[in-house]
């Protein structure tokens, strides 16, 4: 029953904070000056205006646009993009999920792979020449923003020495080929998981080596290769492991800025475009699926934190 009961007090939580940003993001639309049409019209007959307006159910009043668009949203109806005509959010991001997935999971695995490599290696050589060369490194990657090394690697490897496409994506439902146009997008999302893993698995490993159990270990007369291997690096994974669902969750909704320098069809860049045009149904849909999806996986996290500790319960509480 208290399974059962907790399930049912976060589905009602994520209930109540899906509309929360619904309403709120409908809103912060509605209060900013113009339309996703006033561009289009400027040049057109009063008639047709008219008929557009309508056809959008933008010459309604904001309080009967918002319940439609709920009414809308309670029914996975998103409705049609005003800016790309014919498209619906659904079609939008059938289409270009998958290449904001693909590129969002090599930036995961590059970096996280490469963090997780520096962490241990700042661990165990703490407070010597590649202890603090990580932790240089990383406030580095972690204080630039990804804007600023997309442009950077942009501008060396592809506009001075011609080793990569300046933009361009692979052909859709291509995951295996055209990597000379993924590698530079996906150095440039990839720091950041390097800064955050090396810190976190670093920290994780100091913690767990100054554990009673560590030090027993060691007088057992095992050897440093063998603690690290079976007693640190194995308790150490548990943050690595809970926090990995929210990575996944972030990296395939897109990279809104990575996705705009290297003009990658993805939906970061349909986001930034919908948002720039107030194309109200396409951040209305793209915001409450992303939102969704991280509540999904907040969910999940707690769940792996009873798994991976199982002296946490999952009604709450220790063991």
């Amino acid at each position: 029953m208290k399974v059962f009961r907790y399930l049912i007090k976060r589905l009602l939580i994520a209930l109540i904070t899906l509309y929360i940003i619904a309403t709120a993001t409908f809103f912060l639309l509605a209060l900013t000056p113009g339309d996703a049409l006033s561009a289009r019209v400027e040049k057109l007959p009063d008639q047709v205006t008219e008929r557009l307006y309508e056809k959008y159910g933008l010459d309604k009043p904001v309080m009967e646009r918002y319940l439609i668009t709920m009414k809308g949203l309670l029914h996975g109806d998103f409705g049609e993009s005003i800016i790309y005509e014919g498209q619906t959010v659904q079609d939008i991001i059938a289409e270009k999920g998958p290449v904001s997935a693909r590129l969002g999971l090599q930036q995961m695995i590059l970096g996280v792979g490469v963090g997780l490599l520096l962490g241990i290696l700042a661990a165990v050589k703490k407070g010597k020449f590649w202890d603090y060369f990580v932790v240089v490194l990383a406030i580095l990657l972690i204080s630039v923003p990804n804007l600023i090394f997309a442009l950077l690697l942009q501008m060396v490897f592809a506009a001075r020495l011609k080793w990569f496409p300046v933009i361009g994506w692979p052909s859709a439902g291509q995951w295996f080929s055209g990597w000379k146009y993924t590698v530079l997008p996906t150095l440039a999302g990839c720091f950041g998981y390097i800064a955050a893993y090396s810190r976190l698995l670093k920290a994780s490993m100091l913690d767990v080596m100054n554990q009673d159990y560590v030090l027993t270990a060691e007088s057992k007369g095992l050897t440093h290769r063998e603690v690290i291997l079976h007693h640190v690096l194995r308790n150490s994974m548990i943050p690595i492991i809970t926090r990995l669902p929210m990575t996944v969750a972030m990296c395939i909704t897109g990279s809104f800025f990575i996705e705009s320098v290297f003009s990658i069809p993805g939906l970061g860049l349909y986001y930034v475009n919908a948002v720039a045009a107030q194309d109200v149904p396409i951040v209305m849909g793209e915001t409450v699926i992303i939102a969704a999806l991280y509540i999904f996986v907040v969910f999940i996290t707690d769940i792996l934190y009873t798994i991976v500790d199982p002296r946490i319960r999952i009604s709450g509480g220790k063991r």
